[in-house]
């Protein structure tokens, strides 16, 4: 029985990964426009001059900071893996929410790929894919300036370039999830608002026991906060047991938004 079952859904699995990467290889496609690239570089500055002016800049009037296990680093160092996962949660966002609208709303893209075999959450997945890839653009371009700058060593970047991948993937599932439930290009007011409210109170600029009890519980339930936990912890070479609870949590974060993106599209596109 077994001998049977699983050939049929290995076969069934390969082709809608077939079918996803071909929705991910047409994006790569039409990224090879020129105005396309310059919005997908231009997205990796805004970390880069936050970590510049505040992680430098601060970092002057802050000169050391003590991290968990005692060890001081500068505050740069601990600045920079926050901005680095911002710059993850931003280009994962920036595909997911704002492209995916468009595409399925304006360009009714998807309502000529549901013409053929692939199916709505295959879409989805193959969006993710590309969101991913936008994400680890902006994490492999932060992590080269970081060991330039001397924040981190190169061994601990390529530990940390995985799991700026599962942040990307978190981001990326739920922001298609949240995407599929935008009436009109000024609802994305509301997530610009909340995705900067993330990038300011996730422990990005002061760790999470600097605030009040309760704004404390608020931090450590966010998405982001997970993220910069996971990647400090990473880039400056603090291990431990939370590392696991990080992951695991953008893993089910990222989960949720898949499936409730899958299911979503099905309802708007196949009506």
């Amino acid at each position: 029985m077994v001998t049977l079952v699983l050939p049929r859904l290995a076969a069934r699995a390969e082709r809608r990964f077939q079918r996803s990467a071909a929705v991910t290889g047409r994006n790569v496609t039409a990224a090879r426009h020129f105005g396309y690239w310059w919005v997908l570089v231009s997205g990796f500055f805004e970390p880069v001059l936050y970590l510049l002016s505040i992680g430098l800049g601060v970092g002057a009037l802050i000169k050391s900071f003590t991290l968990p296990d005692g060890r001081t680093v500068s505050y740069a160092a601990f600045v920079a893996p926050a901005m680095l996962a911002a710059s993850a949660m931003n280009g994962a966002l920036a595909e997911t929410t704002m492209n995916l609208f468009g595409k399925m709303k304006y360009m009714r893209l998807y309502d000529a790929v549901l013409a053929t075999p692939v199916q709505p959450f295959e879409v989805a997945l193959g969006e993710l894919m590309w969101a991913l890839i936008r994400g680890s653009i902006y994490s492999i371009a932060f992590l080269g300036l970081m060991v330039g700058m001397g924040l981190t060593s190169a061994g601990w970047a390529l530990a940390a370039f995985p799991a700026t991948v599962i942040v990307g993937l978190a981001f990326g599932g739920m922001g298609m999830a949240i995407a599929t439930y935008v009436r009109s290009w000024q609802d994305f007011d509301y997530i610009m608002v909340v995705q900067f409210a993330l990038f300011l109170f996730s422990g990005t600029f002061a760790p999470a026991d600097s605030y009040s009890w309760f704004m404390k519980i608020v931090v450590q339930v966010t998405p982001l906060y997970h993220g910069v936990e996971l990647l400090r912890g990473l880039t400056t070479g603090v291990l431990g047991w939370g590392l696991i609870g990080h992951t695991a949590y953008l893993v089910a974060f990222a989960s949720v938004g898949l499936v409730v993106a899958g299911r979503r599209m099905v309802v708007l596109l196949c009506k």
